[in-house]
């Protein structure tokens, strides 16, 4: 899949997102990127750099959750010969090579306490450190990290550095997710099956029909805009008649009919496992020599069918009447009665 650096969309949220980044662009200070997995922190990170005075300098990116935590100071900050097993040669680190320019820390919470502390050294005195050396070397590098932790609740139970968040947190950008978004869903997935009709060579885009255009309303998308690309182009390439509205989507491409069984942990109690959401547990009987309402009892037990099939079917009301043969006014309406819409 090809690198995506366009920005898609019209909501208030995300264009107030993409307005804060490009004033924050300007100004050489450290800036956080929040967001759920598949936001856009990347584009956002990119933006900054693109639109800074440092934009023809490196702009040098490193994803912290990819290192082994024993070689993420020496990806950082370079380490000399011999300075550990399998160190044959010096090498510079991700703050050398992004001197002068931009570095972009993803997944920031990752980083071990050690490494947040010379991380913070980094950024207070701007000099670092190479592994096994102890001569510091001057760096003029601009930080922009990237991460889906509330970093604040992660100094609170001592796993992040309060004085390193308040020297990187200048400026903090908090991405919207796509469900927050409202009206870009459409206009983002108008935009990926577009494309992906054209890389297919379909004559013309068909657009999407009314079951397709639910369901994507009434998906949470908690991957957010990766997800919705995946799921659009996964629809295009499996629908059989270009000249028709695409009008089925896959959200889960696992699901099938001989998908391997899920294999279960051993029980370590005799406790009774808890029920699970595909089938209502079984309502408790009622003390023996007390009179028991019917009419409550039969209401309790369809809010509880209700209530499973809903977060059964991601809350999409439309797939959950269908699910439990009602029609939509008559879900509706149920949902209504008990409390649940």
């Amino acid at each position: 899949m090809e690198r995506e650096s366009q920005f898609i969309g019209q909501s208030a949220a995300f264009q107030d997102s993409v307005e804060r980044a490009s004033l924050a662009a300007s100004l050489d200070r450290p800036v956080l990127v929040i967001g759920e997995r598949g936001t856009g922190k990347e584009l956002i990170a990119e933006r900054l750099h693109r639109l800074s005075t440092r934009w023809d300098r490196p702009y040098v990116i490193m994803n912290c959750a990819a290192m082994p935590e024993t070689l993420i100071e020496s990806e950082l900050f370079g380490h000399e010969a011999g300075a550990f097993t399998g160190a044959t040669k010096t090498r510079a680190g991700r703050f050398e090579e992004a001197d002068g320019g931009t570095l972009f820390l993803d997944e920031l919470a990752t980083l071990s306490m050690g490494a947040q502390e010379r991380l913070l050294r980094a950024v207070e005195y701007g000099e670092v450190t190479r592994v096994g050396s102890s001569r510091p070397i001057r760096v003029d590098v601009r930080i922009v990290a990237a991460t889906n932790e509330h970093l604040p609740a992660l100094v609170d139970d001592n796993k992040f550095r309060a004085d390193l968040l308040d020297r990187l947190s200048f400026e903090v950008i908090t991405l919207p997710p796509l469900r927050a978004r409202e009206g870009d869903i459409e206009v983002l997935a108008t935009y990926f099956g577009t494309r992906m009709a054209a890389v297919l060579g379909w004559d013309e885009w068909p657009g999407f029909g009314p079951r397709a255009l639910a369901a994507m309303e009434g998906h949470d998308w908690p991957g957010n805009v990766r997800e919705l690309r995946n799921v659009i182009e996964r629809a295009i390439y499996r629908w059989a008649d270009p000249m028709k509205p695409v009008d089925a989507l896959s959200f889960d491409p696992f699901a099938s009919p001989w998908q391997p069984a899920v294999r279960k942990a051993a029980a370590k109690s005799e406790s009774p496992a808890p029920a699970s959401a595909e089938t209502p547990a079984p309502l408790a009987a009622p003390p023996s020599g007390t009179v028991t309402d019917l009419r409550a009892a039969v209401d309790a037990y369809e809010k509880q069918i209700l209530s499973d099939t809903m977060a059964r079917c991601r809350f999409n009301q439309k797939i959950a009447a269908e699910a439990l043969g009602l029609s939509y006014d008559q879900i509706r309406h149920a949902l209504k009665k008990h409390g649940l819409n």
